[in-house]
């Protein structure tokens, strides 16, 4: 807990100090109290005691409870501010650093636990801080100071209160011993529940077409179920903390006075009164180092979750991306737009195997490169190492002619438009959705990057056009549409690479061929890397590279793998007459 404290800004440190004066004179103002309530008591049972002492000492005792409760005010307002300051800085600290996670982190964490990190952690300690600044702090110093007011007024009723503190601390400690590790496994169930709950909503359609919701509906109890037996087995191990606090103070005051009376039977007629004062004293001052154990409790409540939410957030933050910058912005001199591949093996992350072996390849500017091979062979992967979402694990990957792990990420992305295979829209309009992202190279128009990825036929339908909203994920437009705009979007960007990653497949054969002769007339200038599983999505391309398990089997023309692959006649032959094929 105390790590991620780091992330506070001078300003609430600032606030946070000014607030523990505030407490201190909210303290010293309560602790007034008792002694003016002795006084008071002293002067009621004072023969030929002047009424006007006892007014004064009782306005004296109003008004520190009212200042008293002024200061709780400032205090429970700077905790707020505190509270939802820092709370603020969290969630855009974690948003910041998983943008940063290469799909490494992502895998490791899960995007349900990054979500429930993001906003049910960050909210467990938000509560915990803006508790701790109003009470956390307030009862230690009430308890010692209580403590010391109280000092030497009598051995038999310290000894009292000693044993009631010990008794609290004993308890406290106890149950964290047995709860501590429960608010751990609590977090990890939650991640659970959202991963549960995410995946039924995505897959919804799924769900419905396959009669499932049943079997849904058993996964979604079990993983309730288990989060609401180790919730209800950490309230009830809390849950007596309560009874027994009250208990414990019920019988301490019970214990004052009762040692009170017989002190004061046994005294004479002038200690009498001494010790009567002292009583009423003792028990206030002992009462409040009870109420201080007592709101400390809610502390002791929170802690535990808090402290783990805080360890998990903190996880993240500390992180270092596998992917990190480099200095380089711009490609060599005459080189823009090429790509190569040297000697590239890669394995993804805890993998067992390499995907890809001794990868080889070169690609001009303004070429036209595809990649077909069977489902597994590397297609995607390959790709995914030119965007740097995953680095090789040997060899060399070229853009520009410079090795991509020295550009710095932003400016190797900004030459790169990609679409990958599913069709991933934000929640906005058309537009926006193809004005995604910057480059800071300038933007085709909208319209004409809509026309070229025949995008404009289905937009012109709509009641707004461009400006027609679009609902996340693009659920409200087809498979085909979202595609469409998609490519729109990558086009848009005027990159010097474009990269469609199995993009063609949701397209009929009429539209997937007039997508391509426009991109060759809009993006001439550009290279085009296409993975693609239909022969006739990649026939025309300059250079086609067939992959088997990983590695190369075939480089050539349409017509030349067809003379010398295999693999590739087997792919053709599966798809296309021999007609179809010349």
């Amino acid at each position: 807990m105390i790590k991620i404290l780091k992330y506070l800004t001078l300003r609430e440190w600032l606030m946070s100090f000014i607030s523990l004066g505030f407490i201190v004179a909210q303290v010293w103002l309560d602790l007034r109290l008792p002694d003016y309530m002795s006084e008071i008591t002293r002067l009621t049972q004072t023969p030929g005691s002047a009424m006007r002492d006892v007014w004064i000492n009782g306005g004296f005792m109003l008004l520190c409870a009212l200042s008293s409760v002024v200061a709780s005010v400032i205090v429970g307002y700077f905790a707020s501010r505190i509270g939802a300051g820092f709370s603020q800085r969290l969630r855009s600290l974690l948003f910041n650093k998983v943008e940063s996670f290469s799909m490494e982190e992502i895998s490791r964490f899960s995007t349900s636990s990054l979500i429930t990190r993001s906003t049910n952690d960050v909210t467990h300690v938000q509560m915990f801080i803006t508790l701790a600044l109003q009470i956390a702090i307030k009862s230690p110093i009430m308890a010692v100071w209580a403590i010391t007011k109280i000092a030497g007024k009598g051995m038999e009723w310290s000894m009292v209160t000693t044993v009631a503190v010990l008794a609290i601390i004993l308890l406290v400690s106890v149950l964290l011993v047995f709860v501590m590790p429960k608010f751990k496994m609590m977090q990890a169930l939650t991640d659970n529940i959202t991963r549960v709950t995410r995946e039924n909503l995505l897959g919804l359609r799924v769900v419905r077409a396959y009669n499932a919701e049943g079997y849904q509906e058993e996964k979604t109890l079990a993983a309730n179920d288990e989060l609401t037996q180790t919730q209800l087995y950490t309230n009830r191990a809390l849950v007596v903390l309560m009874p027994f606090m009250q208990t414990l103070m019920s019988g301490m005051s019970l214990a004052i006075y009762w040692i009170g009376a017989y002190l004061i039977d046994a005294a004479d007629l002038t200690g009498r009164l001494e010790i009567f004062s002292n009583m009423v004293v003792f028990s206030q001052y002992s009462v409040m180092v009870i109420m201080s154990f007592m709101m400390l409790i809610f502390i002791f409540v929170l802690m535990p979750r808090a402290s783990v939410a805080a360890s998990r957030i903190h996880e993240i933050l500390d992180t270092e991306p596998m992917i990190t910058d480099g200095g380089v912005t711009e490609s060599l001199d005459g080189h823009d737009g090429e790509i190569c591949f040297k000697s590239v093996s890669f394995k993804y992350p805890k993998g067992s195997e390499a995907v890809l072996h001794q990868i080889d390849f070169e690609v001009k500017k303004g070429e036209t490169v595809a990649f077909i091979g069977s489902t597994g062979s590397g297609k995607s992967t390959l790709v995914q190492l030119i965007l740097r979402f995953f680095d090789t694990s040997s060899g060399q990957v070229f853009v520009g002619g410079v090795n991509v792990k020295d550009y710095k990420l932003s400016s190797l992305l900004a030459k790169i438009g990609y679409v990958p295979q599913q069709a991933v829209l934000f929640k906005g309009n058309i537009r926006d959705n193809i004005c995604f992202g910057d480059t800071g190279r300038g933007y085709v128009p909208v319209e004409t990057a809509a026309q070229t990825a025949l995008a404009d036929e289905f937009i012109e339908r709509l009641e707004y056009g461009y400006d027609s909203p679009l609902s996340q994920g693009g659920t409200n437009v087809s498979g085909g549409q979202k595609q469409r705009l998609s490519i729109a979007r990558a086009i848009a960007r005027q990159p010097e690479i474009l990269i469609f990653d199995d993009s063609f497949s949701a397209l009929d054969y009429k539209t997937d061929r007039l997508v391509r002769h426009n991109l060759r007339t809009a993006a001439k200038e550009a290279t085009v890397i296409i993975v693609a599983q239909r022969i006739g999505t990649i026939m025309d391309a300059d250079q086609i590279i067939v992959l088997d398990e990983g590695r190369i089997v075939g480089t050539g023309t349409h017509l030349e793998l067809l003379a010398s692959c295999s693999v590739y006649q087997e792919i053709a032959k599966s798809q296309l007459s021999e007609e179809e094929l010349r």
